[in-house]
């Protein structure tokens, strides 16, 4: 049995150094119950974007490990061995995956900000448990969820049943790998389908080790697998893949359209697809707390470093508050200064790699020369560590057709835009490709639910930012994406419905 990294949760900065200098990191895929390299030798580099540092060799899968990969899920799915065990079998042995992820948990939130760079504490606090979370709820309510009948003439008997849809491949971000992975891969194995993960090759670590929680746990040979390596190899070859049933994704916009191509020019397997976002945060000038709205704005836009679907990258303020409103935020973004991600103290850490700090870098020009007004943040810092930090960013005096306000920037880039009347609010709001989430301020309860009920978004908080939990639905409109994670409207991803019809003698 693998043993914890550690007996107490570290405390201090050099308390993290020291456990991570006694990790062993795996950097090979896992494929039909063994640890191995690709197949064609391949590997790269994963890079610590703290100080640069390598941390270990990945195995870089293609086509030669996906179709190994495949073969294993596919033989595994049919032998029945996890898709015909009663679901309250697979509810024990998943349950057993929770805990063991949160008796690691050490380790994995370690790996996590080695690997990307997010603060240790958000890691710990925020990541671990949340992954843990997402399984253990899932696992719960897999044997909760009943079949129909249908309204029959006496004499009949009409059966709606659910049934795996087979081999599940899930490619998921860089940002969020743990959460973004739970969410796919719990509802996808409690339904009884065998599931081929595809981290990103920005942050592997903790999907590998994984795996190796998931054999701990008791999930069959076959059944789970990593895949890591690239979006243009191994990525594209399960999205192309014939025995590949479904294929759900988290990422940007623009993968999720090329996947849904790939999916149609092979067997039109199902594609599930949570992509990019620009939410819009409404502040209205009768908002019951203007302190707490402006912390929670500079939250939505600082916390992961802004590297978050969701971010409240599009600040709304009504105009009449609007010069008092960006003060707040300015002031409420002094406690999200980029810091050495290991420091618990620490609330913004490091940016995930280069080409994703460069973007950001050029997002920021873009905004200058596009004639916004910058007041806060702006720079790039802490460059003789040797890592990536970024100041959180605010500009004032934007409008929607700017570059800033209607591309998804993926950093802590806060784009202010005023308005003068609820109707220009809502207009402006929707005025997006995308409409993943949304929030809207005021304390009076018909301008929220007018509001709540005009944004065309999947997911709309009042008086907060980021709200919900495991029960309710997660996903977007429009180019956001289609299907829901988290909640049982999750099994609606994984699960083929069936209907059987019998006619009495």
């Amino acid at each position: 049995m693998n043993q914890p990294l550690s007996s107490s949760t570290p405390s201090s900065t050099s308390d993290w150094q020291a456990l991570a200098g006694k990790l062993t990191i795996e950097g090979r895929a896992y494929i039909n119950g063994a640890y191995q390299w690709a197949a064609r030798g391949e590997t790269f580099a994963s890079v610590s974007p703290i100080d640069g540092r390598e941390l270990a060799a990945i195995a870089s899968c293609d086509d030669a490990d996906a179709d190994l990969a495949v073969e294993a899920a596919k033989s595994a799915f049919e032998s029945g061995v996890w898709s015909q065990l009663p679901p309250g079998k697979r509810k024990a042995v998943l349950l057993r995956f929770a805990d063991l992820i949160q008796a690691h948990g050490d380790e994995l939130a370690l790996l996590e900000t080695l690997d990307m760079g997010k603060p240790i504490s958000h890691a710990r606090s925020v990541d671990v448990p949340a992954t843990a979370r997402a399984i253990r709820w899932t696992a719960e309510a897999i044997d909760k969820v009943y079949g129909e009948l249908a309204p029959t003439p006496h004499n009949q008997i009409g059966m709606i049943s659910r049934e795996p849809v087979g081999v599940v491949a899930a490619i998921v971000p860089w940002n969020f790998p743990m959460i973004m992975a739970s969410w796919k891969i719990a509802p996808a194995l409690a339904t009884g389908n065998s599931v081929i993960l595809k981290p990103s090759e920005k942050s592997p670590l903790t999907a590998i080790r994984l795996a190796a929680l998931a054999e701990e746990a008791g999930i069959p040979s076959g059944v789970f697998t990593v895949l890591p390596g690239y979006g243009h190899t191994v990525g594209k070859a399960l999205a192309l893949h014939m025995d590949v049933d479904c294929l759900v994704f988290t990422g940007s916009t623009n993968v999720a359209k090329q996947l849904m191509i790939y999916a149609g020019q092979s067997n039109m397997k199902r594609v599930w697809l949570e992509a990019g976002g620009k939410s819009p945060n409404i502040v209205f000038a009768d908002a019951p707390d203007l302190k707490k709205a402006a912390a929670e704005a500079a939250s939505a836009i600082a916390f992961n470093q802004g590297e978050v679907c969701t971010a409240g990258s599009r600040l709304l303020v009504e105009n009449s508050i609007r010069g008092e409103f960006v003060g707040l935020i300015c002031e409420a973004l002094k406690t999200w200064r980029p810091g050495h991600p290991l420091d618990p103290a620490t609330t913004c850490g490091a940016i995930v790699d280069q080409a994703q700090l460069d973007r950001i870098i050029d997002y920021i020009g873009i905004g200058q020369s596009e004639g916004a007004s910058l007041v806060e943040g702006g720079q790039r810092i802490m460059e003789e560590t040797g890592g990536l930090f970024v100041q959180p960013t605010v500009f004032d005096g934007v409008n929607n057709r700017m570059r800033i306000a209607s591309e998804e920037i993926f950093g802590p880039v806060l784009s202010v835009i005023g308005f003068d009347t609820m109707d220009e609010a809502i207009a402006i709001a929707n005025d997006s490709i995308y409409g993943l989430a949304a929030a809207v301020w005021t304390a009076n309860i018909n301008t929220a639910h007018k509001v709540a009920k005009a944004l065309r978004a999947g997911s709309v908080w009042i008086n907060h930012y980021d709200g919900g939990d495991m029960t309710a639905p997660f996903g977007g409109f429009k180019q956001s994406g289609n299907g829901r994670d988290k909640s049982v409207h999750a099994f609606d991803k994984y699960t083929e419905l069936k209907a059987t019809w019998l006619v009495l003698e």
